[in-house]
């Protein structure tokens, strides 16, 4: 059998490069959300709620980020 991926030049896949962005994807979108949290919770004077939502909302950005990253590096 003919491996027909050893012909097509550079294989679409995830090195070592886009692992480290995909980490500070997450990570810095919790910082973000965190950060956003804190700023609402001053102006607001809410003292926990605003970190929470904006450590959440960050965790899915940051979800929603990594699977869009992997699925456009696996596909092309």
């Amino acid at each position: 059998m003919v491996d027909e991926r050893s012909d097509a030049g550079p294989q679409a896949g995830l090195n070592g490069r886009d692992l480290i962005g995909l980490g500070g994807l997450l990570a810095g979108s919790v910082v973000l959300g965190t950060v956003l949290g804190l700023l609402v919770d001053h102006a607001a004077g809410s003292a926990p709620v605003g970190v929470l939502v904006g450590i959440a909302l960050g965790m899915v950005a940051g979800a929603v980020g990594f699977v869009v990253k992997v699925r456009a590096a696996l596909q092309g």
